[in-house]
C-alpha cells in the first residue's frame, strides 16, 4: 500500500493501490501516508522526499467506494467528523481525508505526477512543495460530478498557486487541467516526458539534498510562514528563520568560495 524506497537523503514515497482504486486513498492507505511522511520529517538523515503512485496514476482521490458507505449520519459523524475534525485551540490537527495534507512538514516534498492526480489527489498534490508532471498527467476536481467538496486544501492551496479567478473556474467546472496548461499558469514547476516523472523529481530532490539543509529549510519556511503578512512582519519572520540558518552553515559556505569553490555561479562543485 505505502512504502518508501530511500537513496541516502532522498526518500521515495510510493502509493501502491493502482489495480484497486487507480491508487485512490482510504482510510488504511491515508494513516500509512501520514506515518512515511512524518518518518521522513523525523529522521535526520533524509533531505527530500518524493511522492509518487505506483502504476501510472499519481491518486484518483477519495476511495468513493468507502465514501459510498457513509449514507448514514451517525456513521458518517462517527467514522469521518469526529475523527477528522479540527481540534480547539492550537492542538495539532488530525489527518485529512487523504492523508498528509495537514501536516506542517519541515522538509521539502516533490510530487511526481503521472496519469491522474484528481479530487483529493490533486489536493495530495497541491501540499507538497513542487509538482513535477508527466506530459500525459492531468489534474482536475473530478468530484464535482458527485457532491463531494474540497476537504484537503485544494479551496486554500489553488487560489494560492495560481490566483483567484482562474483558481475558481478550474474549481466550479471540475474540469481536466493537462500538463501543460498547468505548467504555464503555474500549477505546477515541470513537465517531463510520460514515465519519467519520478526519474525527474528525483533528480531534482538530489540536487536539493546536496546543498547546506538548514539554509534550505530555513528558507522553506520563510516562504510559507510570510505568505499573505505584510511585509514588515513578512521580512521579521525572514529574519528569524535566516539568522540562525546562517550562525549555522553562512560563515563555513562562505569560508568554502573564499578557498576557491562555487566561483561564477558554478553549481557543480561547493
Amino acid at each position: 500500500m505505502i512504502r518508501t524506497e530511500k537513496d541516502g537523503d532522498v526518500w521515495t514515497v510510493v502509493h501502491s493501490r493502482y489495480d484497486e482504486a487507480r491508487n485512490a486513498m482510504d482510510p488504511d492507505s491515508a494513516d500509512a501516508l501520514v506515518e512515511a511522511m512524518l518518518e521522513f520529517d523525523r529522521d535526520p538523515t533524509a533531505s527530500v522526499a518524493v511522492l509518487w503512485g505506483e502504476g501510472g496514476a499519481f491518486c484518483a482521490g477519495w476511495d468513493l467506494k468507502y465514501a459510498s458507505t457513509l449514507d448514514d449520519r451517525d456513521r458518517f459523524h462517527d467514522e469521518f467528523v469526529a475523527e477528522l475534525n479540527f481540534p480547539m485551540g492550537a492542538n495539532p490537527a488530525p489527518r485529512g481525508p487523504l492523508g498528509p495534507t495537514r501536516l506542517e512538514l519541515s522538509k521539502p516534498v516533490i510530487a511526481a505526477v503521472e496519469g491522474p492526480a484528481v479530487a483529493g489527489g490533486m489536493e495530495l498534490a497541491l501540499w507538497c512543495d513542487v509538482r513535477v508532471m508527466a506530459a500525459d498527467a492531468y489534474f482536475g476536481v473530478y468530484c464535482r460530478r458527485w457532491g463531494i467538496p474540497l476537504l484537503d486544501g485544494g479551496s486554500v492551496r489553488l487560489p494560492r498557486l495560481v490566483g483567484q479567478g482562474r483558481a475558481m473556474e478550474i474549481i466550479l467546472t471540475g474540469r481536466q487541467v493537462p500538463a501543460e496548461e498547468s505548467l504555464r499558469i503555474g500549477l505546477c514547476e515541470q513537465v517531463v516526458e510520460p514515465g519519467g516523472a519520478r526519474t525527474a523529481a528525483e533528480a531534482m530532490a538530489r540536487d536539493i539534498a546536496r546543498f547546506p539543509q538548514e539554509a534550505v529549510r530555513a528558507d522553506r519556511r520563510s516562504a510559507i510562514e510570510s505568505y499573505g503578512l505584510p511585509v514588515r512582519e513578512a521580512l521579521r519572520r525572514e529574519w528569524a528563520n535566516g539568522v540562525e540558518a546562517h550562525y549555522a552553515e553562512g560563515a563555513s559556505g562562505a569560508g568554502r568560495f573564499v578557498g576557491g569553490r562555487g566561483r561564477h555561479g558554478d553549481f557543480s562543485a561547493i
